[in-house]
């Protein structure tokens, strides 16, 4: 399987980023895919997931009502709206993919869950 993220760039603070995150080689049906982030010096955090057959989506707190989280299931492919950035969401952005059903659950915040990572894109906020 590999993914590959894309779309992170400069950006502004208050401006929009989009990245997309396809999928290829799969072999089994994606149940979970999930969005984290990392800065240097701290450990990846969990940013957003969304189920993949059925499109319900999950958001930490920091992110909730700025970012947007879709899916075209056909395209494989999926794509994280982010508005109104901040700063602080100035990061590495990795999207994940989980095949086990019981990833959608509080298994979802947890990096051990997911099966495979693309290379993640870098998404920097300037004040």
């Amino acid at each position: 399987v590999q993914l590959q993220a894309s779309g992170g760039g400069l950006v502004q603070a208050g401006g929009s980023l989009r990245l997309s995150c396809a999928a290829s080689g799969l072999t089994f049906v994606i149940q979970t895919m999930g969005w984290f982030r990392q800065t240097p010096g701290k450990e990846r955090e969990f940013v957003a997931a969304i189920r993949w057959l059925g499109g319900n989506t999950v958001y930490a707190d920091s992110v909730k009502g700025r970012l947007t989280l879709s899916r075209e299931t056909a395209k494989r492919t999926a794509y994280l709206q982010m508005d109104s950035l901040k700063p602080e969401d100035t990061a590495v952005y990795y999207c994940a993919t989980a095949k086990d059903r019981k990833s959608w659950s509080t298994a979802m915040f947890t990096e051990a869950t997911y099966d495979d990572w693309g290379q993640g894109t870098l998404v920097t906020v300037s004040s």
